[in-house]
């Protein structure tokens, strides 16, 4: 899996600094797109990380006020058009919440995936342009537009800087971007090689390193793939006979790295039954989502090899001196009837935000993940206690 070698200082400086954590980072996060039998699309996605970052369940409202900031040019400041419900970090610096993952009153949904080779273009803009940073690209793609095609065409014109997220020039936002539509349209925004590429992704998965266009090179070695059980088979007369069903995935890749589960994603999103109405359809969502929920332990790094990440994230249990990625959450969002939901490490079942009910509401809210009771349904319901 990839892991940015830079993001071991940036952990240090975080908690030298008191900051109260990262905004947004991400290693093994998996994203995808599942249609039902009716074309209607639905956006999965997980978050792995060996520590808890400070979530929020976030809801911005139309009209909502937004400002971003790249180094050496003038600010950029923009309305929201669109309503939309999200997950967001606060910012160790400016303590602004940062989007990691959303979906907006159109049904456009946003998600940031850790990507350790990203390298944006040379500054070479206007120093009187306003320019808008990386990590804000998630509240910009979902207050202004209601299509990927829209996000699109407006990235032609507006430029995109990749900042740092702390002071120094500590951590170049190592992340890449994947939205999807109600059209059931994907793109994936990648800063690599020193360009931006925004790029049309037919498939609508996502995993993290190496680049987007890599990881659909790859799939031309999986060309045999099919979820249809090949159970026997004759040699010199000879039948051999499975004792069960299930041989279809044998030849699937069985690691949590990128790679793996990028071939995984697109097995499951393409083959999992085609369900009839929204309800069910998230319901196989969520049974796709948990081919990648990955329990602590699982996987181990020494705590003490190479990474700073390992020195501050918790131990696990009964093995002290090691550490393990686990999925800080699930979200699964229904981009036509515009109902997201999350699922922490900590809880079994879903809290479902309405965004059709919230969308006309005027005050932004926010709320801390670890603050919703595990026990509620209803996310709407927690929103509205906060003051």
């Amino acid at each position: 899996m990839s892991k940015p070698n830079v993001l071991m200082r940036t952990l240090l400086a975080s908690v030298v600094a008191g900051a109260v954590a990262l905004p947004t980072i991400g290693y093994s996060c998996t994203s995808l797109l599942y249609t039902d039998a009716n074309g209607a699309p639905y956006a999965g996605r997980t978050m792995e990380l060996p520590m808890q970052l400070p979530y929020e369940a976030t809801f911005f409202p139309k009209g909502a006020e937004f400002e971003s900031k790249a180094d050496g040019q003038p600010e950029l400041a923009f309305e929201g058009k669109y309503s939309f419900i999200s997950l967001t970090v606060p910012d160790p610096v400016s303590k602004d919440l940062k989007v990691v993952e959303g979906m907006n009153d159109e049904g456009l949904s946003f998600s940031v995936l850790a990507f350790a080779s990203t390298k944006g273009p040379k500054d070479m803009v206007s120093k009187t342009t306003e320019v808008l940073a990386a990590i804000d690209l998630g509240a910009w793609a979902l207050s202004q537009f209601k299509t990927v095609a829209e996000v699109k065409e407006a990235l032609e014109a507006q430029p995109v800087l990749v900042t740092a997220l702390l002071p120094l020039g500590i951590l170049k936002t190592p992340f890449h971007y994947t939205l999807h539509d109600a059209n059931g349209d994907s793109i994936v925004i990648e800063f690599s090689n020193g360009q931006q590429n925004v790029i049309d992704n037919p498939i609508g998965v996502m995993t993290n390193g190496p680049e987007f266009s890599w990881h659909m090179t790859n799939l031309n070695n999986y060309t045999f793939l099919d979820n249809r059980d090949r159970s026997t088979i004759e040699f010199n007369g000879e039948r051999f006979e499975q004792p069960d069903s299930g041989i279809a995935t044998v030849a699937l890749p069985a690691s949590n790295t990128s790679v793996g589960r990028f071939v995984r994603a697109v097995y499951y999103s393409q083959f999992a039954e085609k369900a009839k109405t929204p309800d069910k359809a998230v319901n196989t969502l969520a049974h796709v989502m948990n081919n990648f929920d990955r329990p602590r332990g699982i996987t181990m790094d020494n705590r003490y090899t190479g990474e700073i990440e390992n020195i501050t994230a918790p131990g696990v249990e009964g093995h002290k001196m090691y550490t393990s990625e686990y999925t800080s959450w699930t979200a699964l969002s229904d981009l036509r009837q515009l109902q997201f939901n999350v699922r922490s490490y900590d809880a079994m079942n879903y809290i479902n935000f309405d965004l059709a009910a919230l969308k006309n509401e005027t005050e932004k809210k926010s709320i801390a993940l670890s603050q919703v009771p595990a026990t509620i349904a209803e996310g709407n319901d927690a929103l509205k206690t906060v003051n």
